[in-house]
């Protein structure tokens, strides 16, 4: 039945490109199994077209089609010398931007440059602490390469999501590897699940709290809506005790006596205990 369900499925085989060595992954679909190493043409949803490398073979996914950028075919060798020529000129490009930030006294850190494929503009991907007028820069710099600039300034976290790496978890960083979209973190997340709130352990490689604290944390919202919180004490057939902490995987509550010793119990009957001691106020 499984298989049959799976067949059924609309399936598009999905490779991992990269657009330029030392850059992260991206996932794109195609019509056809590509070998690795296979230099392609790849459309985005903005209609932006670039040339990429694969570096993973292509798997067969029951994906529906549209929602990864496109791989439309095998690059040709005029789209392959251009892609070449790119990136020969992100390198002079960085090195021009390294020099005129230092020379004017800019407070930046550039991170990234790029050339888009169509050659329509150079992108300077950089962090600053604050507002830096870039007015000079640029000048000198559409002076040197002779084409459209543009300054983008990106966050700690997006910086970290362009250069890529390992997370403490060692699998690929969540930003690198599937984030699009950043939403707010905080400490409160880390301490409704009962972890550890020591900096270095609930921190990314960016230096921000964990994208992950917010995958589990609506669960472990429901599992405590309809139970005491954290820290209260309530009465129970053991006597009076404290709510230490929730475990979401086992759906239990594990309370603490007086005499400091803990007890876990299942959740439902929490709320059971719970609900006899009102009706009996």
């Amino acid at each position: 039945m499984f298989e049959t369900d799976y067949q059924a499925q609309e399936r598009i085989f999905v490779t991992e490109v990269v657009l330029r060595e030392g850059w992260p992954g991206v996932h794109a679909e195609s019509e056809e199994s590509l070998p690795r190493h296979t230099l392609v043409l790849v459309e985005f949803s903005e209609g932006r077209k670039e040339v990429a490398r694969t570096l993973s073979y292509s798997v067969p996914l029951p994906l529906p089609a549209g929602r990864l950028p496109k791989i439309l075919r095998k690059a040709h060798r005029r789209e392959i010398r251009q892609w070449q020529e790119n990136i020969e000129f992100e390198k002079k490009a960085e090195r021009f931007c390294r020099q005129f930030a230092q020379e004017l006294g800019l407070k930046m850190k550039l991170t990234r440059v790029e050339r888009l494929f169509d050659r329509s503009k150079v992108i300077f991907y950089y962090t600053a602490e604050g507002r830096i007028d870039f007015r000079e820069l640029v000048r000198q710099l559409v002076r040197a390469l002779r084409t459209r600039i543009e300054m983008r300034q990106i966050g700690v976290r997006n910086e970290t999501a362009l250069h890529g790496g390992l997370a403490c978890c060692g699998r690929e960083l969540c930003c690198a590897a599937f984030l699009r979209k950043f939403s707010p973190i905080s400490i409160r997340m880390a301490k409704e699940q009962s972890l550890s709130l020591d900096p270095e352990k609930i921190s990314g490689v960016c230096g921000r709290l964990l994208c992950c604290l917010l995958y589990e944390h609506h669960v472990y919202q429901e599992l405590s809506r309809s139970l005491p919180k954290l820290g209260k004490k309530i009465r129970t057939p053991v006597g009076p005790c404290r709510v230490v902490r929730y475990n979401i995987f086992r759906q239990t509550v594990v309370l603490e006596n007086q005499e400091g010793r803990e007890v876990e119990i299942p959740a439902e009957e929490l709320r059971q205990i719970l609900a006899k001691k009102q009706e009996e106020a």
